[in-house]
């Protein structure tokens, strides 16, 4: 297993983090978390022109035709921002699941404008608060004698601020899950901003929207199981955000602990503060190689459903747990909203349960490894 960069992936680090650095500086990027204005479009759209939305698809839908291993590069540089908005949520999941389920006619109509960052779709899959599977779907999608009524409430959609489009899924009368696009400026769309110690969080309502069956995804609305193939491909990218955001952690962390000076000496001599640093790089590296040995497996060819629950999983304790060991050191100083530590904190709080909680990838992993009848 060879994890070293080649040169174009250095390239893509390189421009990334160029990005970061001139777009995300610190004092901007506390602003848009404390104030709740993540959605900003001018980052959208710039790297709509880099060439990072969609960039995993093939180059007749918009994208650039790229590996995992070189999405998840530029997206591990963007998490040191971290950069906030739908890169992710438009730019990889919803661009994948639009990939993985529709027509060619769908995707050769659905896709560009995404790549291009005119279309913004996000996704809204689960109507329960914390919970992820089909369990957790809620919404009812009724037959019209014009097509179909949909009626729910997701709870907690991330980024549904920067919409132009939700990709639904939603329960048919058969009981049947399905997904669906429907439009923000759709009658019956109210999106809801949540406040509380998250960022980038909406509950969306959709009270009899009506939708047409050319809305739905694919011939006949797609699956469950058409989602998991696109988080199989999506998940690994944001677990590669995740390990980038907590490495942003870690470096801030550690050169505090070099010039903050107490009873004469850096806070970096005493043995507790040390013992908080190490827990955050166990927690890194526990998270960058196993999200790593997913994407090399992905771009290999093998099996890699365990292991994309794995760096899931290890993603979002790492990035969660790392904030808050971070906090002890950094101690009050680090509980300013004007401070970059407490929009990581709120970033990884909610990044902790999105698209499923460390522990609901764990049974997942387990089942992946030892199947049950």
């Amino acid at each position: 297993m060879d994890l070293s960069l080649t040169e174009t992936q250095e390239e893509f680090k390189k421009v990334a983090q160029d990005f970061v650095k001139a777009e995300v500086p610190p004092h901007q990027m506390t602003q848009w978390y404390k104030n709740k204005q993540t959605f900003q479009p001018q980052l959208v759209k710039k790297a709509a022109e880099i060439g990072w939305l969609g960039m995993m698809l093939p180059e007749e839908y918009g994208g650039a035709a790229v590996s995992a291993m070189d999405c998840a590069v530029v997206f591990e540089a963007l998490g040191h921002g971290p950069v906030p908005g739908p890169l992710f949520t438009s730019g990889v999941l919803s661009a994948q699941m639009i990939f993985e389920a529709c027509t060619d006619e769908q995707r050769k109509a659905l896709l560009p404008p995404i790549c291009d960052g005119s279309s913004i779709v996000i996704p809204a899959i689960t109507d329960k608060a914390a919970y992820w599977g089909t369990e957790a779907v809620e919404t009812r999608l009724a037959k019209t004698p014009a097509g179909y009524m949909m009626n729910g409430v997701k709870r907690f959609v991330f980024d549904a601020e920067a919409a132009t489009s939700f990709l639904c899924a939603a329960r048919t009368e058969e009981g049947k899950i399905v997904f669906v696009l429907v439009d923000r400026k759709s009658p019956g769309v109210t999106v809801t901003p949540h406040v509380g110690f998250f960022v980038s969080v909406a509950q969306v309502r959709f009270d009899r929207v009506a939708v047409s069956p050319n809305d739905l995804l694919g011939s006949s609305g797609a699956s469950w199981a058409t989602l998991e193939a696109a988080l199989d491909k999506a998940l690994p990218i944001l677990s590669a955000y995740q390990v980038g955001a907590t490495q942003e952690v870690f470096d801030i962390t550690c050169e505090y602990t070099r010039t903050r000076v107490v009873f004469g000496q850096p806070i970096g001599r005493f043995q507790r503060v040390q013992d908080h640093c190490v827990d955050i790089s166990i927690h890194l590296d526990q998270a960058r190689w196993a999200t790593y040995e997913t994407l090399w497996r992905i771009d290999s060819g093998m099996p890699a459903r365990a292991a994309v629950h794995e760096a899931k999983a290890t993603a979002s304790d790492g990035y969660y747990h790392g904030t808050n060991y971070a906090h002890m050191v950094w101690a009050g100083p680090g509980t300013d909203y004007s401070h970059p530590m407490m929009a990581h904190s709120v970033l990884a709080h909610t990044l902790y349960q999105y698209l499923g909680t460390p522990g609901h990838h764990k049974r997942l992993m387990m089942d992946a490894l030892y199947p049950r009848a």
